[in-house]
């Protein structure tokens, strides 16, 4: 029997027009947390869902600041960045129980950047056996959940973390 994917949510970046300008620096200067799945905010950085996610629970830990390189970055940002990645790490645990979680950034389009020219860390949850015929012969990708409840979820997980 056939299984199917559904997924209709990726239709709209299919299909649609390429946006004018950096989508991390209007999420930086929009108010729309929720609407931009924004789950915290630092005051150099911000935490995000990805919208098109390797697997469930996948976010980012974005720049304010539209630089592309890590030595870009002054002191208090790169200290941010590492305290806003923590608490990402913290609250994808609490909110997953993944096995692992693969941190990473890629730099420059040719290096896989979606978004080039503005850094963002990637926090990708894992799972024991989460690699199988989909990703490696289909070349696609099942996320078994909406990102609204991703978004749920993991707000919920970063406000019962303790302050720092």
């Amino acid at each position: 029997m056939m299984g199917r994917l559904y997924a209709p949510w990726r239709s709209a970046y299919l299909m649609g027009e390429p946006e004018d300008g950096c989508l991390f620096c209007r999420f930086a200067a929009e108010p729309e947390d929720r609407a931009n799945l924004v789950l915290e905010r630092g005051e150099r950085w911000f935490v995000v869902v990805n919208r098109y996610p390797y697997t469930t629970g996948h976010v980012m830990v974005v720049c304010n600041r539209h630089v592309e390189r890590m030595s870009d970055f002054d002191e208090r940002e790169r200290a941010e960045m590492v305290r806003l990645m923590s608490r990402a790490e913290r609250a994808v645990r609490a909110a997953y129980s993944p096995d692992g979680i693969n941190l990473g950034a890629n730099l420059g389009r040719s290096a896989g950047a979606g978004i080039a020219g503005h850094f963002h860390m990637h926090l990708v949850p894992r799972w024991q056996g989460d690699t199988n015929f989909m990703s490696s012969v289909g070349e696609t990708r099942v996320v078994s959940e909406d990102l609204n409840d991703t978004y749920d979820r993991l707000r919920a997980a970063l406000a019962a973390l303790p302050e720092e």
